[in-house]
């Protein structure tokens, strides 16, 4: 595991429970009212045995970074652990957090802070399929600035 500022980076699935109940141990005294987590699981579908991920740590820092200072000025923090190469179906790969003073703050960060990690989090996803990975080109979107013609 890396940790860089509440966002973890962890080798294979997360261990779900340790992470949210370390988070909540954290900060339930930071005199936070809400204390929000979303728990992304892989499913199992178009007979996938899992999914495997490959970051790009630099843009994922800096996405991160920016994401905190939009909570920093609503008095909340953003938590967020990501896996790194393999998880099974069933499995955790993602886990995001936002504790804030307000429910309402905390409810609305949450729901921004997902919908545009899946948009632009320089994360890369492949199927893997008889154990064999296969990029997931028809679940994937192009992250704005990348590539050669930009």
């Amino acid at each position: 595991m890396t940790n860089i500022d509440y966002l973890e980076l962890y080798d294979g699935h997360l261990p779900v429970e340790t992470i949210t109940n370390r988070w909540y141990d954290d900060f339930r005294l930071s005199n936070y009212g809400a204390i929000i987590t979303f728990v992304g699981v892989v499913r199992d579908e178009n007979n996938i045995d899992g999914l495997s991920f490959d970051i790009y740590e630099p843009i994922l820092n800096s996405w991160f970074k920016s994401w905190q200072s939009k909570a920093k000025e609503k008095g909340a923090i953003i938590l967020m652990a990501h896996s790194r190469g393999d998880v099974l179906n069933h499995q955790s790969s993602y886990i995001a957090g936002v504790c804030s003073p307000k429910r309402r703050v905390a409810l609305e960060l949450i729901d921004e802070f997902v919908e545009d990690f899946k948009a632009n989090a320089p994360i890369w996803k492949y199927d893997i399929i008889n154990g064999k990975r296969e990029y997931a080109l028809d679940r994937s979107t192009q992250i704005s600035g990348a590539g050669l013609l930009s």
